[in-house]
């Protein structure tokens, strides 16, 4: 490892967290049904397809990810297994709270994906206590347990992270700066080079052959030689690796987790009209950006808020996500639950300062799971919105765009164990007999 990076704090130095709930969709299940607290669950895909989500009960069994639940079905009855099915109004709300919840200990946050935030904690001195403060604050107010890696840089906090979860004796938060050098370099070669944010099966398998097969190894390359036989996204990822914070969210290889499209106005804005607009603008550049990638997403977040530098104004802070019925690239599609989200979030009375939409829980267009009874995208429309795509892209941003369009009743994925939208629908509210 180059000699250049040191744990010991920095003045100048950032210091990232990452905070990364454990197990979330299980996690919302069990929070609201104590009946589940030690019994192994697993959720369910849309029209429950596949398991996409386990507990750690469940974890133990040896229950894979991404499993078709037909194959697993007389395993879960004969082991006592629960099955729900996905629950992404509840799951988004809970994400949302979470959010909050640290927004208001962090002034600066970003949402990484529904469970997972990047935090930098400059000036926040014992920032390993912080990570401490941050576990028991979300398990007080919203029961959500999370590990908490911190580092100098976006790769090594979300290494971190890992390393908080995967050792018990960290409690949960994992500082790099916490720990000697040969204490880090020890735990960087017990992991392979695939667990560095970014480096996916495939890069994994050309940095082995290579001879470069644990985290160690990669932080100890020559960043200059990675970078003409790998190109700059990894060369970073190593300087990263080193403690030097160069690596943005647009940096990490597609196709991306997440997309971000957001702005600050000119001007405070106060009336619903005009933050519909710019939503809409926002929305419309993410779908082209998810599109260009040949990707689809199922989570639509908007983001509004005041400016909080103003203080003489009242604050107000909102991040609302709306699930998708099926994975989708279409503008009309996402544009519905964007402006869902935000008729949903907006509060009159403020001063609004910025707005945006994240298109989260993304994936290849071209790898998505279906059956007989899925709605899909119309081929046609995707084929429209290429084209409309094409024109902007030749004729300027905005020469051609859609307005929302009013969509299907038919529209309700299969969800035979979905249990209640407890934090949102109030014929669904949660019931406690004395």
């Amino acid at each position: 490892m180059s000699t250049s990076r040191s744990h010991g704090r920095v003045a100048d130095m950032p210091t990232y967290a990452l905070v990364d709930a454990n197990n979330f969709y299980a996690t919302c299940e069990k929070i609201f049904d104590p009946s589940l607290a030690d019994v192994p669950l697993v959720v369910l895909s849309n029209n429950d397809g596949c398991i996409v989500a386990r507990s750690a009960e469940a974890k133990i069994l040896g229950i894979p990810m991404a499993a078709p639940m037909h194959q697993w079905k007389g395993f879960c009855a004969k082991h006592g297994v629960a099955i729900k099915s996905s629950n992404y109004t509840l799951y988004g709300d809970m994400s949302a709270r979470m959010l909050a919840i640290l927004q208001k200990l962090c002034p600066e946050v970003e949402s990484y994906s529904i469970d997972e935030s990047f935090l930098k904690l400059d000036g926040f001195g014992d920032v390993t206590a912080m990570g401490h403060e941050i576990r028991q604050t979300l398990q007080q107010h919203i029961k959500v347990t999370c590990g908490v890696g911190i580092g100098p840089s976006k790769t090594l906090a979300k290494f971190a992270n890992h390393i908080a979860k995967k050792h018990p004796e960290y409690g949960g938060v994992f500082s790099v700066q916490g720990v000697t050098e040969a204490v880090f370099e020890k735990l960087m070669a017990s992991y392979s080079a695939g667990e560095v944010w970014g480096v996916g099966r495939q890069l994994s398998k050309r940095l082995a052959a290579d001879g470069i097969e644990t985290v160690l190894d990669l932080s100890r390359c020559d960043a200059k030689a990675i970078h003409q036989r790998y190109g700059v996204v990894l060369a970073k990822t190593v300087r990263e690796l080193r403690g030097e914070a160069c690596i943005s969210f647009e940096d990490i290889a597609a196709p991306k987790q997440q997309i971000i499209s957001s702005r600050s106005f000119a001007t405070c804005l106060t009336e619903f009209q005009a933050i519909q607009a710019a939503v809409s603008h926002h929305l419309s550049r993410a779908a082209e950006k998810l599109r260009a990638q040949n990707s689809v997403c199922s989570h639509v977040y908007v983001m509004i808020n005041t400016n909080r530098f103003r203080e003489q104004d009242p604050q107000y802070r909102q991040t609302i996500l709306t699930p998708l019925p099926h994975p989708s690239a279409d503008t009309s599609v996402l544009m519905k639950a964007a402006m869902a989200g935000l008729r949903k979030g907006f509060v009159t009375g403020f001063r609004y300062h910025k707005c945006g939409v994240i298109l989260g829980e993304i994936g290849q267009a071209d790898g998505q799971q279906t059956d007989l009874f899925a709605t899909v995208d119309d081929p046609k429309r995707l084929r429209l919105m290429g084209l409309m795509d094409s024109i902007n892209k030749h004729q300027g941003a905005g020469t051609l765009h859609v307005a929302s369009t009013q969509l299907s009743d038919a529209w309700h994925m299969r969800a035979n164990n979905r249990s209640p939208r407890y934090t949102t629908c109030w014929d669904e509210f949660p019931v406690a007999y004395a």
